[in-house]
């Protein structure tokens, strides 16, 4: 309750202890103080408690494994102000200088959901302290169900990696360091013809190359845009008197400028449908910077690290669900809980019991209230579909149904989740 309410601290959880509307609905007796809270968590054995969380995690998106999806990877970093373990000096592009935790998270692509999140100290914040526990969460998943491909940015185009997803039979699409033979293979192709047109601004070249680091040749496809005709170009250069000049640069009418990019990955799709592909990878990019700062992702603070990585799946898991639920009422766009909280959570609950029975009654200050009426009355007629048969169901094939409907946009007309476990429960 607390991480769906948006709260980023323990002592938070002060504000809901008077709850009891939502405490009785879920057959709580009470909601425990903050204190309780960080006793209870210090009280599970790390192990345990991260195998707890992988499997609701799992769980939640096990069902979606049967259509083709995409995995994106990537490193957020977490700022420290506290004495904290694992708080070191690493990679901290904001406040640099300052100890800070790294986020290692693995993300399901179009539907955004968490597939798993690791914690490091601040300074593994290198795609080879990622490599592990990609390759374990791949390892839990039948090879059938393993990502079309793997999405990363520059960190994760090394041989390491690459080795190491090749040999596992695993594709993927990663972006390149500009490192000198990778400036000579552009050189080569800048004047050499045969681009392809992406669209009006970008063109892309397929190529290959193999670096000094490479254990073999691999596939690139070099992408470039034209810079635009009336930008400016200014040159700034610090001289000995601590003074600053500027030097503006005017390029002859007769000279074209492009800015490069070189993507490296195994797939043999064509080079406008990979140039795509990792263009889309922008839009994880929000997410997780959503989970960060809107659900309070490196939150929940303790001095260990064992609770933080808990409290870290812990974000993820409810994350998913808020998403699955959101689109159930929307399920033709993603909508981040800056907005959604509000629109669906501002409502007063006041909950009546007459005999054996339980009715709660919504009344919403907010501005769209109209609009809410209408999305929980369509919630409330799915959900209730799906009680009229539960008890011809059980709780995995309800919640196949409840996913067929969420992520109704990306199946086929009449597709429907398959309703087998992929995911051995434990």
């Amino acid at each position: 309750l607390s991480i769906l309410s948006g709260h980023k601290r323990y002592a938070h959880i002060g504000t809901i202890i008077g709850d009891n509307v939502n405490a009785q609905l879920l057959g709580m007796k009470k909601i425990v103080s903050d204190d309780s809270a960080r006793r209870g968590l210090k009280k599970i054995d790390e192990q345990q408690g991260v195998e707890w969380m992988q499997k609701h995690l799992h769980l939640c998106f096990d069902p979606l494994l049967t259509i083709p999806w995409i995995m994106d990877v990537d490193v957020t970093v977490k700022t420290i102000y506290g004495n904290q373990e694992g708080a070191v000096n690493g990679y901290n592009p904001h406040k640099k200088g300052r100890p800070s935790h790294t986020y290692h998270s693995y993300m399901m692509a179009n539907l955004k959901l968490i597939l798993e999140v690791e914690v490091r100290p601040g300074n593994e914040s290198h795609s080879k302290y990622s490599l592990p526990g990609l390759m374990a969460l791949l390892n839990r998943l039948p090879k059938c169900c393993w990502p079309e491909f793997v999405r990363g940015d520059c960190d994760w185009g090394n041989d390491r990696v690459m080795c190491e997803l090749e040999s596992a039979g695993c594709h993927y699409l990663f972006k390149v360091k500009k490192h000198d033979n990778v400036k000579k293979a552009i050189c080569q192709a800048h004047c050499s013809g045969g681009w392809t047109k992406y669209d009006k601004h970008w063109e892309g070249k397929e190529s290959v190359i193999k670096l000094s680091g490479w254990k073999k040749e691999r596939r690139i496809i070099i992408v470039r845009r034209r810079r635009p005709e009336n930008e400016m170009l200014a040159l700034e250069k610090e001289l000995k008197e601590r003074q600053t000049t500027l030097a503006l640069i005017e390029e002859p009418d007769n000279i074209k400028a492009y800015e490069y990019s070189v993507l490296v990955t195994s797939l043999d799709n064509d080079v406008v449908s990979i140039i795509n592909h990792y263009r889309n990878r922008a839009d994880c990019e929000n997410n997780f910077d959503e989970i960060k700062n809107q659900w309070g992702w490196g939150g929940y603070v303790t001095q260990d690290l064992a609770r933080c990585r808990m409290l870290a799946r812990m974000v993820a898991l409810i994350y998913n669900w808020w998403t699955l639920y959101v689109r159930l009422s929307n399920p033709e766009s993603h909508k981040e809980s800056i907005t959604s909280r509000p629109l669906l959570m501002s409502s007063i609950g006041k909950l009546t019991e007459s005999g054996n029975q339980k009715k709660i009654k919504l009344t919403s200050q907010h501005r769209l209230m109209n609009k809410i009426a209408e999305l929980q009355s369509q919630l409330c007629d799915f959900l209730d579909s799906i009680r009229s048969i539960a008890p011809q169901l059980s709780p995995f094939h309800a919640w196949c149904r409840i996913l067929t409907k969420a992520t109704s946009k990306f199946l086929k007309n009449g597709q429907v989740i398959a309703d087998q476990p992929l995911i051995s429960s434990g």
